[in-house]
């Protein structure tokens, strides 16, 4: 199957981009040809399951749809304007006018090219005047810079790296050249594009379980085996289960009493992971069987793998004590959802020789110390309590003050202070994390 490149930019960009990209076999190059930015929307939104990879004329196409959320930052690129790219405009400029420049004004290029330039190729004679920005500016704030700097008489010519600055500067009788990536650039840049296409697809192709295992009471533990209650309930967990996994084209199987895995692939589940239809499928299922539930999820390259993940997704969620999805991948990075946009990340694997060495005297595993650091960067704190870190873990205070007790002994964290602790006894500790 071909990947596909969706080229998106002015008309004059993607004719040049499609030129250069000839040589690529086994690719479909798609065109999206705009005007005014805003179309970028509706070639995205339209296209989102027919392109691999989206590539951007220019920084500001790029910006605008990474601004409106449009795509992820691995799923798009563009040709970054290098030094060879200005010098064969400067050149082009300077024979068809027949003049040497010794003022010029230049955006989008950054400063430390236009510096590094200079140097490499002795262009200190030449007084340049720049407007290197990040993200996306609006082309009239271009355009103003350059008119004003002409008017002013501190230039002779104008460069840009933007279509609409270049068209609306001529039509001023400001003298104008429109500096393009070079052809090794966009080349450079379609083979990462390619490349990512191509990981990706295999990424989506990886095998994924989803566990689902029924929180037990002690009262539901007795009901299941003498009444028909409990049978009736899972019967209704499973037909929203089936029903599911109709839609993720997966295949769903029951493994003992209140234990289900539904196989599928990454690709199938990943639109599912990044909104909330898993915590929905959560609520839905408690509303209309009255079974809580907690979800483990695994990814691998082999099922074997997918399921040890899976096991490993239960083992933190049990920590919770309440409903809850968990997800842990191939790399063995656990990700706790909280909601639509609140979820946590850790590792769950060693964390380097340098920790190794100061835990391994120490009564707590990597995977606490990479989860505490995580939950203190999420709640953006590095002075903490006991009671802070029990709340964190869902755990008692005594065993958050065992933990950083290990922790202050290996040099981790240490003691900055202390409080009242609101009853009587011995003020508690304040730990400052040395961690982060």
């Amino acid at each position: 199957m071909k990947v596909k490149i969706g080229i998106v930019g002015p008309t004059d960009s993607i004719e040049r981009i499609m030129q250069v990209g000839k040589e690529f076999e086994g690719v479909d190059m798609l065109s999206f040809s705009y005007t005014v930015l805003e179309e970028i929307d509706q070639f995205i939104l339209s296209n989102k399951g027919a392109v691999d990879q989206w590539m951007f004329s220019g920084q500001v196409p790029f910006s605008y749809a990474m601004s409106k959320a449009l795509i992820e930052k691995n799923e798009g690129g563009y040709a970054e304007l290098y030094g060879s790219s200005f010098l064969g405009t400067l050149l082009e400029a300077q024979i068809k006018e027949k003049k040497i420049f010794g003022t010029i004004s230049l955006d989008t290029i950054k400063q430390s090219r236009i510096e590094m330039n200079r140097e490499f190729f002795s262009l200190q004679s030449i007084n340049f005047h720049s407007y290197a920005y990040e993200g996306f500016v609006p082309p009239g704030d271009l355009v103003k810079f350059h008119q004003d700097l002409y008017e002013e008489g501190k230039i002779e010519i104008a460069f840009t790296c933007i279509q609409s600055v270049a068209v609306k500067l001529k039509e001023m009788g400001i003298p104008c050249y429109r500096v393009i990536p070079s052809d090794l650039a966009i080349l450079s840049t379609l083979e990462v594009l390619i490349e990512r296409a191509h990981s990706l697809r295999y990424r989506k192709s990886q095998i994924a379980i989803l566990g689902v295992e029924v929180i037990h009471t002690q009262a539901s533990l007795e009901e299941m085996h003498y009444s028909h209650k409990m049978k009736i309930k899972e019967l209704e967990l499973k037909r929203l289960m089936l029903r599911f996994a109709e839609v993720v084209n997966g295949s769903f199987v029951q493994f003992g009493d209140g234990l289900f895995l539904l196989f599928t692939t990454r690709g199938e589940l990943e639109w599912h992971i990044e909104g909330d239809s898993l915590l929905q499928l959560m609520e839905d299922i408690k509303m209309q069987s009255d079974l809580k539930i907690r979800l483990g999820l695994g990814f691998g390259e082999t099922v074997l793998a997918a399921e040890e993940n899976v096991r490993q997704a239960f083992h933190h969620a049990r920590e919770q004590k309440s409903s809850t999805l968990v997800c842990v991948n191939e790399d063995r990075d656990v990700t706790e959802f909280y909601n639509a946009t609140d979820k946590l990340s850790f590792q769950s694997r060693s964390l380097g020789q340098e920790w190794e060495e100061k835990l391994k005297d120490v009564n707590i595993s990597p995977t606490i110390v990479s989860k505490i650091k995580s939950l203190a960067q999420y709640y953006q704190k590095e002075v903490i309590t006991s009671q802070d870190l029990a709340g964190w873990l869902k755990s008692t205070e005594r065993n958050a003050r065992r933990i950083l007790t290990e922790l202050e002994r290996s040099g981790l964290v240490k003691v900055s202070g202390e409080e009242q602790s609101g009853h009587r006894g011995r003020p508690r500790k304040i730990y400052t994390l040395s961690f982060l």
